[in-house]
């Protein structure tokens, strides 16, 4: 164990909430390491390749640091740059492509296992997002190579009947894009119409296009089977079945529960699973634990943000050096 490298925090995810993080500890002379399971702010790079986000940039600035860009919303592009050259003007300690597997160990040493190697450190803070795993359909044919739960780019399925699944910023995104490219799109939606989250300079377009009939729209309506050429939709009207080459099931993402479960970090009864912490200091019940950005929400993943978890850093560091930053 004392052969081991031994750190003030370790930072379990590398996201902008997880850099906000480490730049809090750096401020506050704490040594400290970020664990990316993927590469530099690896959900914002699985983003859709043209997404813009919601958000205006100061709203996603960490470290006191501009995002300055000549558009009103910044795009991933941009956001992947900015990142990036904060971990680089920072100078922080991120460790890229290493899985965190298990954290043993109690309040001022803890053991950190990853894919990788073994670390000790006093503080844990879990910074961990909701984009890996999706919201599945659980229906036949889910597992076909022509699903897809992630969208990344509308040129793959020029030409092709893609069905759409849901009426989420990101469906509403792919379906225009990919219509734009020459698909035929069908958009399959549960409830009576267009979300009311989708971004509002988009949400007239995709009104407009259904309803002069350039994209199809079934309210009310779901997927109930996939098969290679064809999908069932079970509408209102009762059961179609609709030739398809590729279907983007775009219903959710959900935080890895499971990997919360391992850390013994209690979890509300209900389907929100909502962590426990206190919002004073974003500290579990498992004392030297806490929690920063969207994963404090559970399974209600549009509760937290970049722009309104910001503050959870200062907040931590505050907590774990007794007031001083």
């Amino acid at each position: 164990m004392d052969s081991l490298t031994h750190y003030d925090v370790a930072i379990i995810g590398g996201g902008p909430i997880g850099l906000a993080c480490g730049i809090a500890a750096k401020k506050a002379g704490l040594t400290f390491v970020i664990f990316e399971k993927g590469s530099m702010v690896n959900s914002l790079y699985n983003y859709p390749l043209t997404m813009t986000f919601f958000s205006t940039s100061e709203k996603l600035e960490i470290g006191d640091t501009p995002f300055v860009t000549d558009k009103v919303k910044p795009q991933r592009l941009e956001a992947l740059e900015y990142y990036r050259r904060i971990a680089i003007k920072f100078e922080l300690n991120i460790h890229l492509f290493e899985k965190v597997l298990a954290v043993d160990g109690e309040d001022g040493e803890f053991k950190i296992t990853t894919s990788k190697a073994s670390y000790l450190a006093r503080k844990v803070i879990i910074s961990t997002g909701f984009y890996d795993i999706p919201v599945k359909l659980g229906i036949p044919g889910e597992e076909l190579n022509k699903v897809s739960h992630y969208y990344r780019d509308p040129n793959y399925y020029a030409l092709q009947k893609v069905v759409v699944v849901g009426a989420s910023n990101s469906s509403v995104d792919a379906a225009l894009e990919t219509y734009r490219k020459g698909a035929e799109v069908t958009m399959v939606i549960r409830d009576q119409g267009i979300g009311e989250r989708v971004k509002y300079w988009v949400r007239p377009d995709i009104v407009n296009r259904i309803e002069e009939g350039s994209i199809k729209a079934y309210y009310h309506s779901n997927l109930t089977e996939i098969s290679e050429n064809h999908v069932i939709i079970n509408t209102p009207d009762g059961e179609l079945s609709v030739e398809n080459d590729f279907v983007l099931a775009l219903t959710g993402y959900q935080p890895d529960i499971n990997f919360l479960n391992r850390l013994k970090i209690n979890l509300s009864d209900d389907e929100k699973r909502y962590p426990q912490y206190n919002s004073d200091t974003m500290e579990t019940n498992r004392k030297g634990m806490y929690l920063a950005g969207v994963i404090c929400g559970g399974m209600d993943t549009h509760k937290w943000f970049i722009e309104n978890s910001r503050q959870h850093a200062d907040l931590i560091i505050k907590h774990i050096t007794g007031g001083n930053l």
